[in-house]
């Protein structure tokens, strides 16, 4: 049946209910390009201002689903369940990296299809860019024999995966209609849907270096995703976390890579880092079935890393997708190193007391290590590592932060945006817990 793109958007810019035949229409639309950038903006904005009920939001994520390729693992005849995790975004927040491997090791599988950092968060797949020769788009074959084979791959979005979320996310950016939670629900779960899983966890940051920094906006947004994603038939819950400070101690590219192989082979002593790791794996594995409790799943995850499991499925996917096959034990003499490599010392005796995450995140940027558009190259040398956190006691002989810098200036411009970033006090600051709720489907069912 056809319908009027006008109509539709004078239906939803009333603030009217549409029909699941109205928005495939739409979703159709945005991707054979019958429907005009003008048109598509406007109903973006309509949305934006009148929002969508979550029958709404379902039809609009299953179309966008639909407009491209649906993954199918049931030819590989897998003996797990296909579990994915997703987040919403944060500086220092390296857990895909060791989360992918971890899970495989516990009995999953894992088709984790990520993206590049914009702005001031880092990308998972950048991260990998820095290993040499890793193919972060592979052909759909190899990437399926490494599913199988190992029980984790991590690439990027290949252009038939929901590609009306392509063209709608670029015209939602240029019309300030990003911050929409019906819109920003569809376009994370079209991609992670079609990935074909069985059960997905969502990790949503809160905090001065998430997107969502408000902590009602990040239940607003978590509340949306395991309503929609439930309802689209694939299990799913969220963890809402805290990122008023970096996850890990390290920000970057090269500097993360590091940090995550040393936490794989259970050298990096990050209690933060590792919670958050854990509480992500642990729901995994049972939302998917994979342990009967919470405190089983946990035991699963420690043991993985403990016996060096996880480490060896890391180095496993790494070499089977083009990387160096001995990686994990010599990553130092594969991974680039900036020029400069120097501390940051502290102005003056204190405490941590604040620190401006997104500033931070910033910073990174600035050296080079991150994007202000989306075709920007990246240096994966540069970065931060051993940054201070909150809390810590420090002096003018402490360093708050190792600087990975190509040059004096780009050196001395990040000393600046990190003093201005990180305040040395005298009052201990309010840590959060690093998970800050939990979200579930039956649990919203009863509430």
């Amino acid at each position: 049946m056809d319908f009027l793109p006008q109509e539709i958007i004078r239906r939803k810019r009333d603030g009217l209910e549409l029909s699941d035949a109205e928005i495939s229409f739409f979703v159709q639309g945005i991707s054979n390009n019958s429907i005009s950038e003008g048109q598509i903006g406007a109903f973006a904005m309509a949305t934006y201002f009148q929002d969508m009920s979550m029958k709404e939001r379902t039809a609009l994520t299953k179309g966008m689903r639909d407009s491209g390729s649906v993954l199918n693992w049931q030819s590989l005849n897998l003996n797990g369940p296909v579990v994915d995790k997703h987040s919403t975004g944060g500086v220092g927040d390296m857990v895909s990296l060791t989360l992918g491997p971890i899970v495989a090791a516990c009995g999953g599988y894992v088709p984790m299809i990520t993206g590049r950092g914009l702005g001031h968060t880092g990308g998972t797949l950048d991260k990998f860019d820095a290993i040499p020769g890793y193919t972060t788009v592979p052909s759909n074959q190899l990437f399926r024999d490494t599913v199988k084979e190992v029980g984790v791959a991590i690439i990027g979005q290949t252009g038939d995966l929901a590609p009306a979320d392509k063209r709608f996310y670029g015209i939602r950016d240029v019309t300030s209609t990003v911050e929409s939670v019906p819109l920003i629900t569809a376009s994370i779960l079209a991609k992670k849907l079609a990935a074909g899983l069985d059960a997905l966890v969502m990790d949503v940051k809160t905090g001065s270096g998430a997107f969502m920094q408000q902590f009602s906006q990040a239940q607003e947004l978590a509340h949306s995703i395991v309503n929609v994603a439930n309802n689209a038939q694939v299990k799913t819950s969220a963890l809402i976390t805290d990122m008023d400070q970096l996850l890990a101690t390290s920000a970057g590219n090269a500097v993360e890579m590091v940090d995550a192989v040393k936490y794989l082979r259970n050298e990096l002593n990050n209690p933060r880092l590792h919670e958050v790791t854990v509480a992500l794996c642990a729901e995994m594995l049972t939302i998917s079935g994979l342990a009967g409790s919470n405190q089983e799943a946990r035991a699963k995850v420690n043991r993985v890393i403990e016996n060096g499991a996880a480490a060896e499925k890391f180095a496993k996917m790494v070499a089977m997708l083009g990387g160096p096959t001995d990686f994990v034990e010599h990553y130092q003499r594969y991974l680039p190193q900036a020029k400069i490599v120097r501390p940051l010392f502290a102005n003056h005796t204190g405490i941590i007391a604040n620190i401006d995450t997104r500033q931070v995140g910033l910073s990174v940027v600035e050296l080079g290590g991150g994007r202000r558009r989306a075709d920007d190259k990246i240096d994966y040398a540069v970065g931060l590592s051993q940054v201070a956190i909150l809390g810590q006691q420090v002096d003018p002989k402490t360093p708050i932060a190792m600087i990975h810098a190509s040059s004096e200036e780009d050196f001395s411009h990040a000393c600046m945006m990190l003093n201005d970033a990180i305040d040395v006090g005298e009052q201990p600051p309010h840590i959060n817990n690093e998970v800050l709720d939990t979200i579930r489907f039956d649990d919203l069912i009863k509430s």
